[in-house]
């Protein structure tokens, strides 16, 4: 429970892992790898950061639903496979920031979402990252995450079925 008790050291209240609201499942396992759909931030199926980044919306404003967003990534997770310490490591997340023209600092929307998982994780929540910049996410949200993660071993066979 080392991993779950480090969230709630962090004061974080991990969310009932809510539907899917198109054709898509939230994880996929292949092997020992999670892959994890797009995060959006939202709070009870409904989307609470809006807007591009820029004159719209603040680069913090990104940076708390970037956080959202991990928080609803980990929340999957720990719906599919049970509890949070199944996860050896994070490896890679891709960060989408809804951008005006002219917006710049995605990779700063983007380390906020590092950082909550390196505060979790610790090494093991060092990842490889793409932070991309569009003109447009479903719903307008501010951020979509979606990542990949290591199971232990020991975890392979003891995930969910949808």
């Amino acid at each position: 429970m080392l991993i779950e008790n480090r969230i709630k050291e962090l004061n974080i209240m991990l969310p009932e892992n809510m539907k899917p609201g198109a054709m898509y499942v939230p994880v996929k396992v292949s092997g020992n790898l999670l892959f994890v759909s797009g995060q959006i931030p939202s709070i009870n199926g409904k989307p609470v950061y809006t807007g591009k980044v820029g004159k719209e919306r603040s680069i913090e404003y990104a940076k708390e639903a970037a956080r959202l967003c991990i928080v609803n990534m980990l929340a999957s997770i720990k719906d599919y496979v049970g509890e949070l310490d199944k996860i050896k490591e994070v490896l890679r997340i891709q960060c989408f920031v809804n951008s005006e023209v002219g917006f710049l600092e995605q990779h700063i929307v983007a380390n906020s979402a590092s950082q909550l998982l390196y505060d979790i994780f610790g090494e093991a929540g060092r990842h490889v990252r793409t932070a991309v910049g569009t003109n447009q996410l479903p719903m307008d949200v501010t951020v979509e995450i979606e990542g990949i993660f290591q199971m232990k071993e020991e975890s392979y066979g003891e995930r969910k079925v949808l």
